[in-house]
């Protein structure tokens, strides 16, 4: 029974939730699925129906032309993250993450380029690699971090922050003379970002507003993406993303290892770099848009989404995984005391206690 309110009359009883179909769970519950999916279901319309979204008005403006416009909010609204109040440690700790995660592994693929042309070798052009090693998933980081890490591991996450986005793979191949990228373009990758940072610095109310931003616009740029890929390009290219995503993830994971095993000497908690291996689901953006800034790498964009898509699925399943194995095996999931007791141990400074 519902209690009386006073007024003679029994209050209405309170209003149950709408059930309804959990879209939103079920496409988290697959690693990048809030952009796989519509990729995937864009390119089954641009494949199968390609005129169908080209009647107008906005309806080809959300569905077909929304890509650029949405990327370019989210870049914004990922600026706005970035703090300016970081302490040491977590700016140690970002460097070294964004030295072995994108700027080492970002040259190796540029000099590779430079010996085999930007066709890249085995079906996988460099437009490709270079997109799938030179940023990282920062959603998995923060997820991992916030179970086996600390503070500075977490606070790194600004490293996804600033490698997010197609700047880094235009500014590597715009210097490396791969790609005929004029500064201009480069300044306006850039420039959202930059005006996000501001913005978020100057009023971190903005900042919160703004963070439910990619879950917002991730899955429409993706199906406006997706409508400009046909099956066949997304089935053979995705097959090869596989097998580059199974090779970045253990090699720019590694990478970032050896940076927290020796720059940092993070000792037996190392294993945390491995995590770092991952490609972010914005990267399946970015080809497109290097491809609008120099349409040489235009007959690549097709194949290098599909295989930057299957790349972002493979890491998030590889990464943590390597992560947590070698936690493991180095002894990195025992908590601070146990891992001092057990270094002294080693080291033969204190007897162990029973």
């Amino acid at each position: 029974m519902t209690e009386p309110s006073g007024t003679g009359a029994p209050d209405a009883p309170a209003e149950q939730p709408r059930r309804g179909v959990a879209l939103y769970d079920m496409m988290n519950k697959i690693p990048g699925g809030l952009m796989l999916i519509p990729l995937v279901l864009g390119s089954i319309i641009g494949t199968f129906a390609p005129d169908a979204l080209k009647i107008g008005s906005f309806t080809t403006a959300l569905f077909q032309g929304s890509a650029l416009p949405l990327i370019g909010l989210l870049i914004f609204a990922t600026g706005m993250q970035v703090t300016l109040r970081t302490s040491g440690p977590v700016l140690a700790t970002t460097g070294v993450v964004l030295l072995t995660k994108s700027i080492i592994p970002a040259t190796l693929v540029i000099v590779l380029g430079m010996v085999v042309g930007i066709d890249g070798i085995l079906g996988v052009s460099i437009l490709a690699m270079l997109v799938a090693v030179d940023n990282s998933n920062g959603g998995l980081w923060l997820a991992f971090t916030g179970r086996y890490g600390d503070k500075r591991d977490r606070g790194a996450y600004i490293a996804s922050a600033l490698n997010d986005g197609p700047f880094f793979s235009m500014l590597f191949l715009g210097a490396s003379g791969l790609a005929a990228i004029p500064g201009w373009a480069l300044l306006a990758a850039v420039i959202p970002f930059i005006l996000g940072m501001i913005v978020g610095n100057l009023d971190h109310k903005w900042t919160e507003i703004m963070k439910p931003t990619p879950s917002i616009v991730i899955p429409f740029f993706a199906f406006a993406l997706g409508t400009g890929i046909n099956l066949q390009t997304v089935v053979t290219g995705g097959l090869s993303g596989l097998v580059l995503g199974a090779i970045v993830a253990p090699i720019t994971g590694f990478f970032v290892y050896l940076g927290y095993k020796y720059l940092l000497r993070r000792g037996r908690r190392a294993g945390i770099g491995f995590a770092a291996g991952t490609t972010a689901g914005n990267a399946i953006a970015t080809p497109a848009i290097v491809a609008a800034a120099d349409p040489t790498f235009q007959p690549f964009v097709g194949t290098a989404t599909a295989q930057v898509a299957a790349c972002v699925l493979v890491t998030a399943v590889v990464a943590p995984m390597l992560a947590a194995w070698m936690l493991k095996r180095e002894g990195g999931l025992l908590t601070e005391e146990e891992i001092a007791r057990l270094d002294e141990m080693e080291l033969g400074v204190s007897e162990p206690k029973l």
